[in-house]
């Protein structure tokens, strides 16, 4: 049997049981094999029924002493009962609406049972218990995802079967003996029954290892042919940089970190080589990452070259025009702002600027990319928070020039292991410093409790003539985003608030709505604007000194660290306010690292490591390719391994011709379009 076969090449898969395989995105033999389990349950050590410990999860050796014909108790309910002894104690099974189960169970015959205990000193049960015969060698058992109508015995049955039927080149060794030996890695057809059906924990270990490994070479092989395939010569190679960084701090009204210098002359560097610089330059909020694309664009304009930046919105676009004007200006660069907002005369007449040369620098929306924009020169592509563009996008603004120089700009600390993932055909500058005379954003954590008088807080800023934003609390399941906001806001307006100017913000309003928002916010019209998690990363609104975060339990710490950037922008001190609705000890820890640390990188650390790197993202946000096995938070020390090992498979074989069957792997990852955002 081939791995590629449809599932329903296997015994038992009828369209029935395929149908429930397709939700959980199996369709072939080869899906169902990498359907990993998700832990194990261990029936090798049972603990004596007398021993078991009240609501705690147990492992217990029984044998069935009688069973206890069914009790319809209502519609739709039907209970099972069978009463189950070890010599120590009895106890009664509970099974519900589940005549399978409880047929498979006979009296004289023992069984291991694992799951909850519950009861009292004189009586115990177990609720739904999972189960083997006791004579079964198997004693680790797998888990698996499932899906309603599918149990882990169908799942189990069906992998035995795929294992079974295989044809020998599905067990093929797809990594290089040589790597294979440096890594000590476990030979692949051992790995993959063994994932399955380990005899031990020790065993299991070893397959994920080896497994979680294939993934991460696979995507790190994936990202060094991206960025060889863009190897290509630049046409705006370029050279004298060497006084340039003295020449731009010199007009700048403020002192540069070290850590924007290093990144500025590293990307100086990048652009005098022959093939195309491709950098992000990742810092936290406020590290002044415009202040190094501006040196990068006047180093771009010394060298007879235009430079354009692509905001994802009108009024980042117009921020960083401005931004951008106050750092140029003093070296006679010359700055526009192309947007779809302008009338078509306006637009034409910019357009045709544009394309003579009249403007150095353009700072746009989507605008850049339409077919009539045209430029002269075109040496320096920058993209401003680049997941918020499709590939599509980011390469039809590419294609303006002759091979530009890229620069990708991000304000979302990322662990540098994941950041090595994520961004692995890029180069990566890391701003790691704030500028001097920044004030820390002063973050308390508070409960509902004090929430008026966290109200009395915000209220006494405004004021005093700030402007204050209130995060409204995270949509529950099956209401809307437009209902909460805007009930939230009148319930405000009604009464802590009542007499205040107030805004509200939403992911229902359209791009053009929000941009008139932000602006009549960012003028001072609106004193307190109510949002949910959509207010604009890097928007700049130097009045606004406090933001107050309702229900804060419920959001990421990357999250919460992104939302409180929001503030601190201007000349005076600025304050945060976690508002918790619900509290227990996890949830004072990870409000007490905001409270207490202001460095993103430090809090996107701790948020991996208690998160994941699934839920660290959120709706897959960065377009990473799936991992079936591979864990980004548990697995960094592997990541550094496949990473080398990617390196040492790369100079053996530039374009992995010596390597077919990896080479498979990697067309096989990336052909869904899930690197996209890469």
């Amino acid at each position: 049997m081939d791995i590629n076969s449809p599932i329903t090449e296997l015994s038992g898969v009828g369209e029935k049981r395929a149908a429930l395989y397709k939700k959980l995105n199996i369709f072939t033999v080869g899906d169902l094999l990498c359907h990993y389990p998700r832990s194990y349950i261990d029936y090798s050590s049972p603990v004596s029924i007398a021993e078991s410990q009240l609501n705690e999860h147990s492992v217990i050796k029984a044998r069935v002493i009688k069973k206890i014909p069914a009790a319809r108790i209502r519609q739709g309910l039907v209970i099972y009962k069978v009463v189950v002894t070890d010599d120590s104690d009895n106890m009664t099974i509970v099974l519900y609406n589940n005549r399978f189960a409880y047929e498979a169970l006979s009296e004289g015959e023992e069984y291991i049972f694992s799951g909850k205990v519950t009861g009292n000193l004189l009586r115990r049960e177990m609720n739904t218990p999972i189960f083997i015969k006791a004579s079964e060698p198997q004693k680790l058992r797998p888990v698996y995802s499932l899906t309603e109508g599918l149990t882990s015995n169908m799942v189990i049955t069906n992998v035995t079967q795929a294992l079974d039927s295989v044809d020998e080149i599905a067990f093929a060794d797809h990594i290089p003996h040589f790597i294979r030996q440096k890594y000590s890695l476990a030979a692949f057809e051992y790995s993959l029954r063994n994932i399955h059906f380990p005899a031990d924990s020790n065993i299991a270990e070893a397959a994920k290892k080896r497994l979680a490994f294939d993934e991460l070479l696979t995507l790190q092989l994936g990202m060094f042919l991206m960025k060889s395939r863009s190897r290509t010569l630049t046409g705006c190679k370029m050279s004298g940089g060497g006084g340039l960084m003295k020449e731009f701090q010199s007009g700048l009204p403020f002192e540069l970190t070290l850590a924007q210098v290093r990144a500025s002359e590293e990307i100086i560097a990048d652009m005098c080589r022959d093939y195309p610089m491709n950098r992000l330059v990742q810092g936290d909020v406020g590290s002044g990452k415009t202040a190094v694309a501006a040196a990068a664009a006047l180093f771009a304009q010394k060298n007879g070259c235009q430079t354009a930046l692509m905001a994802p919105t009108e009024i980042l676009a117009r921020q960083h025009y401005k931004t951008l004007t106050d750092l140029l200006a003093p070296h006679g660069v010359k700055v526009c702002c192309l947007t779809g907002s302008l009338t078509p005369k306006q637009r034409k007449v910019l357009g045709e600027q544009i394309a003579n040369g009249e403007f150095d620098v353009i700072t746009g929306t989507h605008a850049l990319i339409s077919g009539s924009t045209e430029f002269k020169r075109l040496g320096l592509v920058i993209m401003d928070e680049q997941h918020r563009f499709g590939v599509n996008q980011r390469a039809r603004l590419a294609e303006k020039g002759e091979n530009p120089h890229r620069l990708v700009m991000s304000a979302t600390p990322i662990p540098r292991t994941l950041a090595l993932i994520i961004y692995g055909d890029l180069d990566i500058s890391v701003l790691d410093e704030l500028p001097k005379g920044r004030r820390k954003i002063e973050t308390f954590a508070v409960t509902d409790k004090l929430r008026s008088r966290a109200c009395g807080f915000v209220k006494k800023q405004i004021d005093e003539g700030r402007q204050a934003y209130i995060v409204c609390p995270m949509i529950e399941e099956g209401e809307s985003e437009l209902v909460s906001a805007k009930g939230y806001a009148e319930k405000l307006a009604k009464g802590e608030f009542n007499g205040y100017t107030i805004g509200i913000l939403h992911g229902k309003m359209s791009s053009q709505e929000k941009d008139e928002v932000m602006g009549r916010f960012k003028s001072g019209e609106i004193q307190l604007l109510v949002a949910t998690t959509v207010v604009e990363v890097g928007v700049d609104v130097p009045n606004a000194s406090v933001i107050m975060i309702e229900n804060a339990e419920r959001f990421g710490l990357s999250q919460l660290h992104q939302l409180r950037g929001r503030v601190g922008r201007g000349q005076y001190q600025s304050y945060c306010i976690l508002v918790a609705g619900a509290v227990n000890d996890e949830i004072r820890e990870r409000l007490k690292i905001m409270t207490e640390t202001s460095d993103g990188f430090k809090i996107s650390e701790y948020d991996l490591k208690l998160r994941g790197a699934g839920d660290f993202f959120g709706e897959r946000q960065h377009g990473l390719p799936e991992m079936r096995i591979a864990d980004a938070a548990a697995d960094r020390e592997l990541i550094s391994k496949a990473q080398n090992a990617a390196k040492d498979i790369m100079e053996e074989s530039p374009d992995l011709s010596k390597f077919p069957l990896l080479k498979s792997d990697i067309d096989r990852m990336f052909s869904s379009g899930a690197a996209e955002a890469l």
